[in-house]
């Protein structure tokens, strides 16, 4: 979408997706490698009573199921920041995750260009938030 197609106010809602344990352990090993991530019998006895996925993890899939709603297109031109992150509750395996998007900034800049920044919400298939946080993206206009 060019820049001028959004407007305050508009919300998204994107596809659900799994977290499984296969993907919290690959994504740890490689990007978060603490226990409570990768050692099963460790994390049993921790806070969350088992492994839960990164909040890192968390964020990176809210924004892959973001992106994947095809809403900013080809007409993105990049990312300029990421601000208000939060880590509200855990993920588990097989937690089922979805994210709700609302554009609640749009400037006009230089170049034919705009930014658009969105508020992401992601809820678990209990429809609890686990996850939030500002996302600010350039747009051609």
């Amino acid at each position: 979408m060019k820049f001028h197609e959004f407007y305050v106010g508009q919300v998204f809602k994107t596809k659900s997706i799994t977290i499984t344990k296969e993907s919290i352990a690959s994504f740890a090993a490689e990007f978060d490698p603490q226990y409570m991530h990768l050692d099963e019998d460790k994390a049993k006895q921790g806070r969350f009573n088992g492994i839960i996925a990164s909040g890192i993890q968390t964020m990176a899939v809210s924004f892959k199921i973001w992106v994947e709603t095809g809403s900013y297109g080809d007409d993105i031109i990049a990312g300029t920041a990421m601000n208000h992150l939060k880590f509200i509750k855990p993920v588990y395996p097989e937690d089922e995750l979805h994210t709700v998007v609302e554009v609640t900034g749009l400037k006009e800049k230089k170049n034919e260009t705009g930014s658009v920044t969105v508020w992401l919400s992601t809820f678990n298939q209990k429809d609890e938030k686990v996850f939030e946080g500002e996302l600010t993206v350039l747009v051609k206009q």
